[in-house]
């Protein structure tokens, strides 16, 4: 009885201590409500940077697979051997298709304008912030899908059981284009002249333009090349007389990067493979950069370089040297004569070249390459790397070890390290298996390479050097090859080769090779080789060998191949120590790679297709 007195005795204590309408119009204090953010310009900003961290890219240091689907990078990584076995891409790979993305950017947008409580100038900025990503992701859908359905504002189904209304037709792809080039031009003047590299600023909304008035011009200009490549209705594929207005627009937006004099090329290191080096490692003084995903302003790391250290250097005893660029692109680092060749293993008899050093073999050659790869004979973080697959005798007899550093008997009864610490040994991952590992992006501080520190280095989106990149290739593909060599040779000279191209040197294949070796590994070669309509020419499913034509655009490229260095066995002979290297095909490499007319475009799911008809299939799939 006592407990059914106790219960209403609390009842009562609880319904005459409470008032109804006051409890019920309390504010809750666990959440933020949509108004309390939208008069705070600290509360828009972490919504902004939610958004700015949802921005796709296919390759990048937090997917370094994606590196592996082509002819840059062979990877060292048993559960990717697959990429290098594969035959054909598949017509849905960098695919994308991101409304619930673009309708959060709307929402944004839409809040933003009547969100009175904010000092207008803040406001306009954060809105034009919001238009630069709602761009940005709309070029990665067009550069993938083609058109795609334009959306720029929020959509609400009104349950009457027909979402007709909802369904929107694909854009010509030159539609997309055309509304990216004009959001820039629109809001540009609302976004600061520098003074951040994590945000958009007027020289990103530039860059942006830039880039993607390039990649338009591109495919009016080369998709006659693949008329098949097409649909009836211009949701794919571009007309050529558009080319000129595109090359324009992006050599003007280029032009104008340059005239803010807020950007220049990094040059604060005296030795060139440094310099390129430290472009993409060095925070501060770094004027090259306008714009990058900054992992330490999240207050966060990533695990690049402990995936990439070469193996001897590790800092915990996990990966690591999961990346070996390929020898197709480490040939393609031209002599400094402004020369193209492959490095020279032979002589003309086809006899082995003897080398004093590892590194002679890599002479002469344009300092980007030693920015770029680490390669046998050199050093990282202050050590050396140590490369070579074994001892080989006159007669070709190799001795060496499946163990890294392993030793083992010579001919003359001693024994020895027969094999590097870093390699290589066929089909031991997390090795320098093809003979070269990854230096572009790679950590140089203590600490990066551990899974409690992890490392900070940024991620580059746009850079200086691409700009005057974009700008010689427009100014060439409208005939003004003297700008084209003017804007080519501050990349060039930067990079250390003493001499000039001329005007004359300037040619598509010329375009197509500098943007190889100085954007290599910074998710370009898909897209540019798409654009130029050179990815089924040149990815066509041959298995040829490793190209004598590193300068040719064309050169079939479907494997990747590496180069062993082997140390001379043969006492008595001067030669004997000395280093000679061999070409070879790793392992794992099986089958070459094929790309398709249809991969040109992305697949586009059926679940789409079915929910809304008005969406077109893509060609050729």
């Amino acid at each position: 009885m006592k407990k059914y007195i106790y219960s209403i005795l609390a009842c009562m204590i609880l319904l005459t201590a409470c008032n109804d309408e006051e409890f019920l119009n309390r504010d809750p204090q666990n959440i933020l409500l949509e108004d309390q953010v939208w008069e705070n310009e600290d509360l828009v900003l972490s919504v902004l940077a939610d958004l700015y961290n949802r921005l796709p890219d296919y390759q990048t240091i937090e997917r370094w697979w994606e590196y592996a689907n082509f002819d840059e990078t062979f990877a060292s990584n048993a559960g990717d051997y697959w990429r290098h076995q594969n035959v054909d891409y598949g017509y849905g790979d960098w695919g994308m298709w991101d409304y619930g993305y673009i309708r959060d950017i709307n929402l944004f947008i839409e809040k933003a304008e009547v969100a009175d409580q904010l000092d207008p100038g803040v406001r306009a900025q954060f809105i034009a912030e919001a238009k630069f990503i709602r761009a940005m992701v709309y070029f990665e859908h067009v550069k993938r899908m083609g058109g795609v359905p334009l959306i720029l504002e929020s959509l609400e189904y009104d349950y009457s059981g027909d979402p007709t209304y909802l369904q929107y037709p694909r854009a010509k792809e030159h539609e997309i284009y055309d509304y990216i080039i004009q959001e820039m031009e629109d809001i540009k003047g609302d976004l600061p002249n520098g003074g951040t590299r994590s945000r958009a600023t007027i020289g990103a909304a530039l860059a942006l333009e830039s880039r993607a008035a390039l990649y338009a011009g591109s495919i009016a200009n080369y998709g006659q090349l693949t008329p098949n490549v097409s649909l009836p209705g211009d949701e794919v594929g571009i007309p050529a007389d558009m080319a000129n207005q595109y090359y324009t627009i992006s050599l003007r937006a280029s032009e104008e990067v340059m005239g803010l004099g807020t950007y220049e090329l990094y040059q604060n290191d005296p030795d060139p493979s440094e310099n390129y080096t430290n472009i993409f490692l060095n925070k501060s003084a770094n004027n090259e950069v306008i714009l990058a995903k900054d992992f330490l302003v999240q207050g966060r790391t990533h695990g690049f370089t402990i995936e990439n250290i070469p193996r001897s250097l590790r800092e915990e005893n996990t990966v690591g040297g999961k990346m070996n660029p390929s020898l197709n692109l480490v040939q393609s680092f031209e002599l400094l004569d402004n020369t193209f060749a492959p490095l020279p293993t032979e002589d003309a008899e086809g006899n082995p070249i003897y080398y004093d050093n590892q590194i002679d073999i890599f002479a002469g050659r344009d300092p980007r390459l030693a920015g770029t790869v680490i390669l046998p004979g050199s050093t990282f973080r202050g050590s050396p790397v140590d490369i070579w697959a074994g001892w080989k005798a006159e007669d070709g007899t190799v001795i060496t070890s499946d163990q890294l550093g392993g030793r083992a008997a010579l001919p003359n009864g001693s024994t020895d390290q027969v094999v590097g610490f870093d390699g290589p040994i066929d089909n031991l991952e997390w090795s320098a298996q093809n003979g070269f590992y990854l230096r572009k992006y790679v950590d140089t501080s203590v600490g990066s390479g551990q899974r409690g520190t992890g490392s900070a280095v940024w991620w580059i989106r746009f850079r200086y050097a691409e700009i005057l990149l974009n700008a010689a290739e427009a100014a060439h593909e409208l005939g003004d090859n003297t700008k084209a060599a003017e804007y080519m040779n501050q990349v060039r000279r930067r990079a250390g080769f003493p001499t000039d191209l001329t005007p004359s040197e300037i040619d598509f294949d010329r375009i197509v090779h500098e943007r190889k070796v100085e954007l290599s590994f910074e998710n370009h070669i898909l897209w540019d080789y798409k654009r130029w309509r050179l990815a089924h020419r040149v990815w066509n499913g041959e298995s040829v060998d490793l190209t004598n034509e590193p300068g040719d655009a064309l050169a079939v490229s479907t494997r990747v191949f590496g180069l062993k260095p082997y140390k001379v066995y043969d006492p008595g002979s001067p030669n004997h120590e000395k280093w000679i290297f061999e070409e070879f095909k790793p392992n794992p490499v099986f089958n070459p790679h094929r790309f398709r007319l249809g991969n040109y475009y992305s697949f586009i799911g059926d679940n789409v297709r079915n929910a809304n008809p008005k969406i077109v299939r893509n060609p050729n799939q």
